[in-house]
């Protein structure tokens, strides 16, 4: 799935004279957690996020009375604080390239363009739902862990062997294992009322299949 998918189009936005204030009352208004920021040309030059409003708060909020916090919230301007070096992505960016960028940089919000036009924003709460939903997650599925050598057609192995039993894999993927360097963790998902028959079929054909934490 691609950004372009999931990316929010009715962008929420403001410009840098935007008063922290207005910022502050407009993410609470549409119930978001990022604005951006652009000049009066359109042209995208920053974003603001609820933590950044927050944090601007934060140093002189528990010293200042409320009617000095008030006068301060009228004059401090978006520009101010906003993050300037704004991290873009293309609606054909992968939504696991958008994660690994956001989990690199440490961002929660990428604006989504095509050449100098916005198209949309995608979040990390956006990200995340796909992610989810493409490892099969849900109150009816069972999460099993197989153990296998990290050889040609081992997954193929433990497929045709949930096929033969007449399991229908919901979602299936893979790690290295973090102590033996030849084994890969398979993790699929099945529906619950199969997770028994699964273990069994599995654990019959020698593979270590657990279900639950272990040292």
């Amino acid at each position: 799935m691609y950004v372009g998918n999931i990316m929010h189009r009715d962008i929420i936005s403001v410009t840098p004279e935007t008063t922290l204030y207005d910022a502050m009352e407009t993410t609470k208004r549409h119930n978001i957690r990022h604005l951006l920021v652009f000049d009066a040309g359109g042209r995208l030059t920053g974003i603001v996020s609820s933590h950044d409003i927050n944090q601007t708060l934060a140093s002189p909020a528990t010293s200042l009375s409320a009617h000095e916090l008030n006068y301060l919230l009228d004059k401090i301007t978006v520009g101010s604080f906003m993050k300037k070096n704004v991290t873009t992505v293309t609606p054909g960016t992968t939504v696991e390239r958008a994660a690994y960028i956001m989990q690199t940089k440490k961002i929660s919000a990428l604006p989504v363009m095509e050449g100098e036009k916005t198209l949309g924003i995608v979040t990390s709460t956006d990200v995340m739902g796909v992610l989810l939903t493409a490892i099969g997650m849900g109150d009816d599925t069972m999460r099993l862990v197989i153990y296998v050598q990290n050889r040609i057609g081992a997954i193929a192995e433990v497929s045709n062997l949930m096929r033969d039993s007449g399991i229908n894999i919901q979602s299936l993927f893979t790690w290295p294992d973090n102590v033996k360097n030849d084994m890969f963790q398979v993790v699929v998902r099945v529906l619950k009322k199969d997770g028994e028959t699964a273990k069994s079929c599995l654990a019959a054909a020698d593979y270590d299949v657990r279900t639950a934490y272990m040292e």
